[in-house]
């Protein structure tokens, strides 16, 4: 059953954008994700399985009016965590963003669906398993405003955003059922109001890139505290293929808990023609439970038609628990 959603819903993106690109009523783009990832050893024998996963994401926007632009992004992947191997089940479509876009001066502002700005390792820290514990700080599927407006006299933009963690409709998924969002399931942020809050300045200068952010995320009915967020990093890109990228999370209540959490983040890549070689770490200390890790190398190849080939080796610490993954993928984007 799953398998013919996947294959169908790819169908349709197919048959369809024929007729969207010769109107030029609208425009899209996407890729198609099929790997693997497995635990091979752990100090937890049941944590050590495969998963086959494969998953496809595709982005639209569509002018309605001059500075106006109705925006949207699908998302078709497991949407269940996996508790044993499994070979591309449990596959759900969700809706990850969808909302309007309105521009104005350089500035733009997105309202519905959204995913508010703060921070940047969870998406940018190289190789397969790079990015697998700043993940953790990831703002996403949340109903509320951003704003994106460059500043005057600089090379920076200012992100801003008011929102709440969605509990529409929207936050449940089709196919294999995730389970719609309740303000009662709790986490910081999930208040059905908006009264959350994030803010994120980022400049770039010549071949580096600052940001620092901050946000607020209210306790919900069943949180213990509110959260407060700070975020600053750096990247920089050298003349020899060389990139770098560091960040250093803090959170006051994390997740609404009663801990204070750090996250730190560093990563290194050299790119040598079509091959780039990665290598990274992220810590997260606990005010409580103590201190965990990962390190990770990865080793990816760009084909000349964008498709993307990766994979990676990681070693865990987490919650006193020795654990090593490894991992591949190939990207075809559209």
């Amino acid at each position: 059953m799953t398998k013919g959603l996947f294959a169908g819903f790819a169908l349709t993106l197919a048959s369809t954008n024929p007729l969207y690109a010769q109107e030029n009523l609208i425009s899209w783009s996407g890729d198609l994700e099929i790997g693997f990832d497995g635990t091979i050893s752990s100090g937890d024998p049941a944590s050590e399985f495969t998963d086959n996963y494969a998953s496809l994401e595709t982005s639209f926007e569509a002018g309605l009016a001059h500075g106006v632009a109705l925006f949207g992004t699908l998302t078709l992947e497991s949407v269940i965590d996996p508790t044993d191997t499994r070979h591309f089940e449990d596959i759900g479509l969700y809706v990850s963003a969808l909302g309007l876009e309105f521009e104005f001066a350089h500035s733009h502002i997105q309202l519905g669906k959204i995913n508010p700005t703060f921070a940047i390792a969870w998406d940018a820290a190289p190789g397969f398993y790079g990015t697998s514990l700043a993940e953790d700080y990831e703002l996403n599927e949340a109903i509320g405003v951003t704003l994106d407006t460059p500043l005057q006299g600089t090379d920076g933009t200012l992100s801003m955003a008011v929102f709440y963690a969605d509990d529409t409709g929207l936050s449940d998924s089709f196919g294999v059922r995730r389970g719609r969002n309740i303000t009662a399931h709790g986490g910081a942020g999930n208040t059905g109001k908006l009264n959350n809050v994030a803010l994120q300045y980022l400049h770039i200068h010549e071949d580096s890139t600052y940001w620092i952010g901050g946000r607020f995320l209210t306790a919900s009915k069943v949180d213990v505290s509110d959260e407060l967020g700070a975020v600053v990093g750096m990247a920089h890109s050298f003349d020899n293929g060389f990139d770098i990228i560091f960040e250093i999370a803090h959170f006051d209540g994390f997740a609404g808990g009663a801990t204070n959490v750090t996250y730190t983040t560093v990563g290194s890549s050299y790119a040598h023609g079509p091959w780039e070689y990665s290598a990274s770490f992220t810590g997260m200390r606990d005010s409580a439970a103590g201190h965990d890790h990962v390190v990770s190398i990865g080793l990816d190849y760009l084909h000349e038609n964008d498709i993307a080939i990766g994979g990676g080796v990681a070693l865990y610490n987490v919650a006193g628990v020795k654990s090593t993954a490894i991992g591949a993928s190939v990207v075809v984007p559209f």
